[in-house]
Order: structure tokens, then C-alpha cells, then sequence
């Protein structure tokens, strides 16, 4: 803990403040619901594997269809492990059918950009890894304890940024946090009154989680 709070303030003093020129984070954040989504990941390389590895961590009953020439052993190992189906063939335009979204990740530009390009076509959500020009969403750094899950964006800027950020936030985060939402859940189904009036309750009632504590 201590020694990401001095690598924070360190990175703090090494960037430099931008005042008003400083970006905006413009992206939407959203939660779905992976296993009522069909998803096709393009390549069977290291960023194929390591994009599936992560979808899994964090979505177990996500539906997915891999497509490539070749796949790596662990590639394989994994796709036995969840719901992953494992197409050995060349990317064609047919397999984008019933898929909600795509994440392209071949070591050949010219594959990613025409996947990107299908997708258009057809008004399907995109991702071509490392390329953020051409991606509709991105995968973000995410912290999850039991029903609790943070996801952390950088705008595409610094993946490294989201992983410490990631990091930070798991050992800030406590592992039961879970319990205390789940009994929040039970307490606000006793609540009486309007949706105002629960609202107000619920926030008197946490407003202790987030009011920083008198030295």
C-alpha cells in the first residue's frame, strides 16, 4: 500500500500539470451482461490469448468464438476451460454473423483494419487491440470482490496507468466489501417510503464508508 502511494506522488511530481489545456475522459462506462452477447475474438496470438484470459477472469459464462490459422497451447487450454469455441481458419466477413461485438488482434494490420471495416458495415461494436483509433470501446483495467467491480480507463492513453491504478484499487478495495452490499440489498428491500425518501436513507446510512476519519 505504502509503496503505491510513494509511486503515485512520485509520478505526480514527474508529469507535469496541463491546467486547463488537461483531456477529458469522454468515454461511457457500461457493465454488460457477457453471457447474453455473442463475441468474436480475430487471432489466436499472445494479445488474442491474453484479451480471452481477461474477458474470463472476469466474465466465467462469457460466449465466445475464436478464429485463427493457428492457436497457442494455452490458447487451447483456456477455450476447453470456458464456453470458447476455437475456429481454425482465416478471418472472412461471414464470421462476424449473430456476433454483438469483435476484438481483432492479428499481427497483421491489414486483417484488423478490414474487420474494423465489416464491422462498420455491418453496425457492430469494435476493438482493434493496441489501436485505438479504431476501437468503439476499450477493455480497461477491473477490480472485482464478489458483487463490487471497478473499472478503470485511461482514454486508451496508458494501459500501464490502468494496470497500477488496478493494482491500487484491489489492495485498497476490502475483501468484504461483498458482505456489506449484500446486506445493504437486504436492508433496502425494509426500507419504507417513496424512491426519494430510500435514496436518502441509504446515503445517511453508507455516508460513513467515504467521510475520512479525524487524526
Amino acid at each position: 500500500m505504502k509503496d503505491i502511494l510513494r509511486e503515485r506522488n512520485v509520478l505526480r511530481k514527474q508529469v507535469p500539470s496541463l491546467g486547463a489545456e488537461r483531456e477529458r475522459n469522454n468515454l461511457y462506462p457500461v457493465f454488460m451482461k457477457v453471457k447474453n452477447l455473442n463475441i468474436l475474438i480475430v487471432g489466436g496470438g499472445n494479445v488474442a490469448e491474453e484479451k480471452l484470459h481477461f474477458l474470463t477472469k472476469s466474465s466465467p459464462n462469457a460466449k465466445v468464438v475464436m478464429v485463427a490459422p493457428m492457436f497457442r497451447e494455452q490458447t487451447i487450454a483456456l477455450a476447453k476451460k470456458y464456453c470458447v469455441t476455437l475456429i481454425t481458419d482465416r478471418y472472412k466477413e461471414t464470421y462476424l454473423e449473430g456476433r454483438h461485438f469483435v476484438i481483432a488482434t492479428t499481427d497483421n494490420p491489414e486483417v484488423n483494419i478490414q474487420v474494423w471495416e465489416d464491422c462498420r458495415r455491418q453496425a457492430k461494436l469494435v476493438n482493434v487491440a493496441d489501436n485505438p483509433p479504431y476501437c468503439d470501446f476499450y477493455m480497461g483495467g477491473i477490480v472485482t470482490k464478489g458483487n463490487v467491480k471497478v473499472a478503470i480507463s485511461t482514454n486508451g492513453k496508458s494501459p500501464t496507468t490502468a494496470k497500477r491504478l488496478r493494482q491500487f484499487f484491489e489492495d485498497v478495495i476490502p475483501e468484504n466489501i461483498d458482505g456489506l452490499v449484500k446486506n445493504l440489498n437486504v436492508f433496502r428491500k425494509t426500507i419504507k417510503g417513496d424512491f426519494e425518501q430510500k435514496v436518502e436513507t441509504l446515503n445517511e446510512f453508507t455516508k460513513g464508508l467515504i467521510e475520512k476519519k479525524e487524526v
